[in-house]
């Protein structure tokens, strides 16, 4: 069969659904941008909302997140149960600033009660989007399809300089075993270069993740303690 046989085939075509959800997305992604404006340079947990408090998970991640609040990061999830809120209550066990870009879901996802600040997104893109753009590192959790996403996105806009090298810390070595086996059949099969996967750090060490951040973080991108900026009261912002 040549290409002049090919019938091609033809779907639905409206130029004013496309219109519409372009000007929906983009007022959904100006009130996220307005919301968080800020709340300074954060440091983003990807992870399961599934473990609940009492599994080790649970504890590991509340632990984590204390550590890196009390470096004077803003702690930032997905805003939800498990690990999430896990990452949120870490903070506010030390006084430390907390944030969540929540989803709205068929089955609502209601904020966890541990957020100083939070968020709801319509679409999964936009909320990836704030969770990236604050963000001067990035802690990846044992977790599902969605922090899979959301790790790759991040390990993805590294890789090809859509932003700056920042840390990206995996927790939970034997969790995430495979996982590491399979980048590595990546790089054994040339879809990855072999400095990829210096892009990451595997640990089940928070002092040893902690001592990361502060000097790809901290340190390289020069971040010094401030006087909190004061909101325009003519744009109607609000800390």
């Amino acid at each position: 069969m040549n290409s002049a046989e090919i019938q091609f085939l033809q779907g639905p075509r409206s130029r004013f659904k496309e219109l519409k959800f372009t000007l929906q997305t983009t007022i959904d992604l100006i009130r996220g941008l307005r919301a968080l404006h800020f709340i300074g340079p954060c440091v983003t947990f990807f992870g399961s909302a599934r473990f609940k408090e009492g599994h080790p998970y649970y504890a590991l991640t509340r632990e984590a997140a204390s550590s890196i609040a009390r470096l004077g990061f803003t702690v930032m999830t997905g805003g939800g149960p498990g690990l999430m809120e896990a990452a949120n209550r870490g903070a506010r066990d030390v006084g430390g600033r907390s944030v969540g870009c929540n989803i709205q879901l068929p089955v609502e996802q209601a904020p966890n009660p541990y957020l100083d600040k939070w968020v709801n997104m319509n679409h999964f893109f936009l909320r990836k989007v704030l969770l990236v753009k604050y963000s001067f590192a990035f802690i990846v959790l044992p977790g599902g399809f969605g922090t899979m996403d959301e790790y790759f996105e991040a390990l993805t806009l590294i890789q090809t300089h859509k932003i700056a090298e920042f840390p990206v810390i995996i927790l939970g070595k034997e969790y995430h075993r495979e996982l590491i086996q399979h980048i590595e059949t990546m790089k054994a099969n040339g879809a990855i270069n072999a400095p990829d996967t210096s892009l990451f750090l595997v640990t089940d060490d928070i002092t040893e993740a902690v001592a990361l951040i502060q000097e790809k973080s901290i340190k390289k991108f020069g971040l010094k303690p401030h006087k909190a900026i004061k909101p325009s009261k003519w744009l109607f912002e609000h800390h």
